[in-house]
């Protein structure tokens, strides 16, 4: 009989175990912005294709054995001269590569719980830029990186940083010279990534920011003097 309780005792707690861990994943993506995603602010369009990269071979994970780079913690300022590197490959802000992981931080970022979130939401955002697959294949087209795979990502961080800092400049190359919105060439960018250029392109011409974008912008801002700090480490 005690044998009998001990067993359902465990057999509870492992159902609760399981619903917790779905509560946990639901929450990830229902509070998470994902690259390029979209706004209620304005209509969506597709992502620009930009110069290429100079060419080298793609960088190993930094995890000095040839494991998950994850050891149950992850700090974006870990990657600062990644962030420098492909940044400056890129030709955009390396203070806000930086920034927009930590924007995108607000889930776990270890590859095996992210290839298992993947098996239940097929459309999910990888890696530590959060990018889509959609997004990630028309950045790399024609870049030294073009032969790798969206599933890289997650195992991979250097690649991740380096597909973040060539989309946000292939959203640069479609922001216009002049803008009248009062916001950053950096912000608009930070919204492109998260937003879609049709929407950083909106907003460039003055359109009123939806909720999403809003609470964006302010995450983005509170992040940003971290963001400098890291990178100058």
């Amino acid at each position: 009989m005690a044998r009998g309780r001990s067993e359902r005792r465990r057999s509870a707690w492992g159902a609760w175990l399981a619903i917790a861990v779905a509560g946990v994943l639901v929450w990830a993506v229902m509070h998470g912005h994902g690259g390029s995603s979209g706004d209620a602010a304005a209509s969506p369009s597709g992502s620009a294709s930009g110069a290429h990269a100079p060419s080298d071979s793609p960088s190993p994970s930094p995890s000095g054995s040839g494991g998950s780079w994850y050891h149950g913690s992850y700090d974006p300022s870990q990657f600062a001269a990644q962030v420098r590197d492909r940044a400056h490959e890129a030709g955009v802000d390396p203070q806000l590569v930086m920034a927009v992981l930590y924007d995108e931080d607000y889930k776990p970022h270890d590859p095996s719980f992210e290839k298992a979130w993947l098996k239940l939401k097929p459309t999910a955002a990888l890696g530590l830029a959060n990018m889509h697959q959609a997004t990630f294949d028309q950045v790399k087209q024609g870049r030294p990186f073009a032969d790798r795979s969206w599933l890289d990502l997650p195992d991979d961080p250097d690649l991740a940083i380096r597909a973040e800092a060539w989309y946000l400049h292939d959203l640069d190359a479609q922001l216009p010279a002049h803008h009248v919105s009062s916001l950053t060439t950096d912000e608009l960018l930070a919204l492109g990534y998260n937003t879609g250029p049709g929407n950083m392109l909106a907003f460039a011409r003055g359109v009123a920011l939806g909720p999403q974008a809003q609470q964006y912008l302010d995450t983005t801002r509170s992040n940003w003097a971290k963001a400098g700090k890291a990178i100058a480490i």
